[in-house]
């Protein structure tokens, strides 16, 4: 038998590999035991592997070579592991059976591959989930704040806390650290500091935004994952020694410490599925209350549009706007909520490195640019005088934030009049206008607030229609309330808000 130390050596792949073909049944779970005297190592329990996999690890590096995708290769020769190799069919039950009494700080289920036999089945490779992992979990926003944790995570690095602070500006992940069986040493806190920095300061890569241009969906196995080693000592003196596996998404960053002295193959391939693990993680996050800027925008006169298109056409032109608005959202960072009909909802977040309030702003901006380009396309295309138009409202505070969530769906959701004002303002808005709160405007400092321009259309004495740059207005003076059209805006009467013109 040889030891995953030998392995490494011996072919040249790195742990991460390895664990990765173990995860793609590739490899075979190694048997874990205890290394005895073995001077290259101080771990207390090791992997061991079959000497076939040598050879094994020789034909995934040709057929590599060779431009096979991975996809093509574990299909190839994962039903390979279990029925044509004697020494590693051979192999395959007495590691189901071993790994199964040992340790390793994860639980395990089973999870069949499709197309195996069913001698294949039975010792297929394993599936780890977020409900059984064991180790210590948590997850955290780009501000490096706690949003998710396990109880493994509680009890062993964060301090035994009975619940989370309500407001996010008490979550800092650093200081719950101070409270746990690591204490307040130096070394432990620059090594976690450090650490926690790294994760932060790389997010899922952003590029510029045409409007024009749908991404393509990008496939799971493209989530960025980064695995750092990390000795921590306790305050009695002993020490414990991690790999802290970093697996970033658009909403955080999820980070598992697993123990070096335990095996944590397969860890990879569960955080490579990303749609499984993001869905897990937000059905358990915590209502946190969190300062957020709303942004609702509805298409003008959706009801007279879907009576003039056929059913497809229309379907198609709202496939469209979403389409082509998702990437904006996504480049300035904005959160899909709650809505009804074909408006859209979006929240933006405090951000390590940018103004979510002027995110929103210039996410709103682009939208309007996109949205006039999508408008000319169809009066091409239909030879019909309609303008297509996203009435807009923002507004910004502090609110409860959680998920409504069934089964295949998540679905964000803050409470409170933050978002009920915007909507409000949605509804006020005309010819894909956008409105916004003085109270979110006050939320930009002065720099980029003169990159807004801004203000109030009036009339003069002679009722010629003038815009006051930089001013605002409450909305009872601005429309008529006795009007039944504006009966709904009684709720938002005293508010002050002004007209975003432009942003740079």
């Amino acid at each position: 038998m040889l030891s995953s130390l030998e392995l490494l050596q011996q072919t040249g792949i790195s742990r991460a590999t390895l664990h990765n073909y173990i995860a793609l049944g590739l490899l075979p779970k190694p048997v874990v035991r205890n290394p005895g005297d073995d001077p290259r190592t101080t771990a207390r329990q090791i992997g061991y592997f079959p000497p076939e996999v040598l050879e094994r690890i020789e034909r995934i590096k040709a057929l590599k070579k060779d431009g096979v995708a991975m996809a093509d290769i574990a299909g190839h020769l994962s039903p390979l592991l279990q029925t044509s190799d004697a020494g590693l069919t051979t192999a395959a039950p007495a590691l189901e059976s071993t790994t199964a009494n040992v340790s390793n700080g994860l639980t395990k289920s089973p999870s069949p591959r499709p197309a195996q036999s069913p001698a294949a089945t039975e010792t297929g490779p394993l599936r780890l989930t977020v409900d059984k992992l064991t180790c210590p979990a948590y997850m955290l926003n780009y501000n490096l704040e706690l949003t998710w944790y396990n109880e493994e995570a509680r009890t062993t690095l964060l301090g035994t806390f009975e619940k989370l602070p309500a407001d996010t500006k008490g979550r800092g992940v650093i200081g719950f650290f101070f409270n746990g069986r690591y204490g307040t040493s130096r070394t432990n806190i620059e090594s976690l500091v450090q650490l926690h920095q790294q994760m932060g300061r790389v997010r899922t890569p952003q590029t510029p935004v045409d409007p024009e241009v749908v991404a393509e969906p990008q496939p799971n196995t493209s989530i960025p994952i980064s695995d750092w080693p990390l000795c921590l000592t306790r305050t009695d003196g002993t020490e414990d020694h991690y790999r802290v596996y970093a697996s970033r998404f658009r909403e955080g960053v999820f980070v598992i410490f697993a123990s070096e002295e335990m095996g944590h193959h397969g860890l990879l391939g569960m955080l490579e599925k990303r749609d499984d693990v993001i869905r897990n993680l937000l059905k358990k996050r915590l209502p946190v209350l969190t300062d957020v800027a709303v942004m609702v925008a509805d298409l003008q006169s959706s009801v007279r549009i879907c009576s003039e298109l056929p059913p497809e056409e229309y379907f198609e032109l709202i496939n469209q706007i979403w389409a082509t608005m998702e990437p904006i959202f996504r480049h300035y960072y904005g959160t899909h909520g709650k809505h009804v009909g074909d408006g859209m909802v979006y929240y933006f977040f405090p951000q390590p490195d940018s103004n979510y309030v002027y995110n929103a702003l210039c996410c709103a901006n682009r939208i309007r640019e996109a949205m006039r380009k999508i408008s000319k396309e169809w009066q091409l295309r239909k030879n019909w005088l309609n303008e297509l138009y996203l009435n807009t409202g923002l507004n910004e505070g502090q609110e409860w934030l959680g998920v409504f969530h069934i089964e295949t769906k998540i679905e964000f959701t803050v409470l409170g009049d933050t978002i009920n004002h915007a909507a409000r303002l949605s509804d006020f808005a005309r010819q894909g206008a956008l409105w916004a709160t003085k109270n979110l405007m006050g939320k930009l400092s002065a720099e980029e607030r003169n990159k807004v321009r801004f203000g109030v259309r009036r009339q003069d004495q002679d009722k010629r229609e003038v815009f006051v740059k930089a001013t605002y207005s409450r909305v009872s003076e601005l429309v008529d309330l006795d009007s039944p059209r504006h009966e709904k805006m009684r709720d938002i009467s005293a508010l002050a808000v002004t007209e975003i013109v432009e942003v740079d």
